[in-house]
């Protein structure tokens, strides 16, 4: 795993166990259920930091604790529409182009 990954794994079983005031490998009940979710949802989360911090909680408790597998349902990520340029802001990208190869890339892309 990445650096990265593996810090935002950290920081989610992190996350979790601190309000409890318990080590996270104490837990008698797995991470994620019951406790954690209660912890995840109200905090208003972006969809995608919530998959991360589920898949992190997943990890250790499989991979780290070699306990089995919960079930914790994924919310669906977010898709990000492209920006949409209005006529006007096209007009003045044609514009503002310097050659007429440049200007026919734009117009037919």
């Amino acid at each position: 795993m990445s650096p990265r990954t593996q810090e935002a794994y950290r920081a989610a079983v992190a996350g979790v166990a601190k309000p409890s005031q318990h080590r996270p490998d104490t837990c008698s009940v797995p991470p994620g259920e019951g406790s954690s979710r209660s912890r995840i949802e109200p905090r208003q989360l972006a969809p995608n930091r919530v998959r991360v911090a589920v898949v992190g909680l997943r990890f250790f408790s499989t991979g780290t604790l070699k306990r089995p597998a919960f079930a914790l349902p994924l919310p669906k990520g977010v898709t990000k529409l492209p920006a949409v340029l209005s006529r006007q802001e096209v007009a003045q990208l044609l514009a503002t182009t310097a050659t007429v190869r440049d200007r026919a890339r734009l117009r037919t892309t």
